[in-house]
């Protein structure tokens, strides 16, 4: 279940750390923040150097936040590439941090999305500031933060849900897209790059299906064939057909091929989850 905060929920406020080298961009930045209704206080940093002495400062106004068990700052807006510590070294300190701030990354150069993701960024967001675009990454912190305050159900003591969904940027026409690996129904290998299927429709990203099987195998997907990697609870039936087994994908009577070295496994998987094959 997805938590959303509304855009007339006051009752959640960022602080948030805004960190860029180039003074015209860090302004514009820190407007663009500031303008959301979402957003309580704005802390701006030239470039990492300031924004990690900022944070070791005993600023009250932060000072209060440690004390109540909260992220220093909720998120951090920052650009990549500026001169000493890059954002990417910056944001290895953030990530060891515990609790951890949200990190949007902002940037003149689309090339890095994949590094970014790599390092657990939220979001990706490129110059110049648009202010829907830096709203819409507000929302995403504001989910995150929403969906860490909610506990499943069942769930005693009230221990915090933990927000594991990755998210593959892809580009579109000079613009990058955000896809959830939630949305992902299965994928295709296509040499070295991988066509991801959602229920919106397909995209192509450069991530060979080895390395996603790797890095989705703990979320539920499953390799059915050399060319097949498909989100295990969304198996619907598995049945032979003329070539060997085949696997149903919802209810959209979408087939695909089970290759013969992956048969038994998959019928584990599938006894494992409770499912009749």
């Amino acid at each position: 279940m997805r938590f959303t905060v509304s855009a007339h929920d006051d009752t959640r406020k960022l602080v948030v750390l805004a960190v860029d080298d180039e003074p015209n961009g860090l302004d514009e930045l820190v407007h663009c923040l500031r303008n959301s209704p979402h957003v309580a206080k704005v802390f701006p940093a030239i470039d990492a150097s300031e924004a990690l002495r900022l944070l070791s400062t005993d600023d009250p106004r932060l000072r209060e936040r440690k004390d109540r068990g909260l992220p220093i700052v909720d998120a951090v807006f920052a650009d990549i590439d500026m001169p000493g510590l890059s954002g990417m070294e910056m944001s290895r300190v953030f990530a060891a941090l515990r609790p951890s701030p949200a990190l949007v990354f902002v940037t003149g150069h689309a090339e890095e999305a994949v590094n970014a993701f790599d390092l657990g960024a939220l979001d990706y967001v490129l110059k110049p500031y648009q202010q829907d675009r830096l709203d819409r990454a507000i929302s995403r912190v504001l989910d995150k933060l929403a969906a860490a305050a909610v506990p499943p159900p069942g769930a005693m003591g009230g221990e915090p849900v933990k927000n594991d969904d990755e998210v593959i940027p892809v580009e579109l026409a000079g613009t990058t897209k955000l896809i959830p690996r939630s949305s992902v129904r299965w994928v295709e290998a296509q040499g070295d790059y991988a066509r991801l299927f959602t229920t919106e429709g397909s995209h192509l990203v450069r991530i060979p299906l080895a390395q996603l099987e790797e890095r989705w195998e703990k979320a539920g997907f499953v390799r059915i064939h050399r060319s097949f990697l498909v989100a295990l609870p969304l198996i619907t039936e598995l049945r032979m057909g003329q070539g060997g087994y085949q696997v149903v994908i919802g209810n959209e009577e979408k087939v695909l091929p089970v290759s013969r070295r992956h048969t038994r496994a998959l019928k584990d998987r599938l006894v494992g989850s409770g499912r009749n094959g």
